[in-house]
């Protein structure tokens, strides 16, 4: 089976690039899965995991959105921000998510309820990837 090439990019650097066997990332509309021959497509994404399946191994990145565009076996996704498992730190995670779990309680006249429930769901996404990661590695 042909394999797909993927390339995860932010405007800093360049993520993530290898050849997989398939991919799932999170579609604005609902989680996309991507195989070898798959049609060209363009679409954006929401925050969430983008997981890379090559033979038994797994790799997974926590993306805040962007675009995701299929051709040609190849697979490139424009992210606003991703990182890879094992760069996530767990406290400052947790931290974020405890922030704005605050302002979402709070609720100041200043606060903008989309910028904070954003950046609440990007904390959890961040801390479902790290934790999926740590828990992957403890031995059985």
């Amino acid at each position: 089976m042909p394999e797909l090439h993927l390339d995860v990019v932010t405007a800093e650097r360049l993520v993530y690039s290898n050849d997989v066997d398939m991919v799932t990332a999170p579609g604005s509309l609902g989680e996309l899965g991507i195989l070898p021959r798959h049609a060209a497509l363009v679409t954006t994404l929401q925050s969430g995991a983008l997981r890379a399946h090559k033979g038994a191994e797994e790799t997974d990145l926590a993306i805040s959105g962007g675009f995701l565009e299929v051709r040609d076996n190849h697979i490139l996704v424009l992210a606003d921000a991703a990182e890879r498992a094992e760069e996530i730190d767990l406290e400052r995670a947790r931290a974020a998510e405890d922030r704005a779990r605050l302002l979402l309680q709070e609720r100041h006249a200043t606060t903008d309820l989309s910028v904070a429930e954003a950046a609440l769901r990007r904390s959890q996404v961040r801390l479902k990837v790290a934790r999926r990661r740590h828990t992957a590695e403890i031995p059985r």
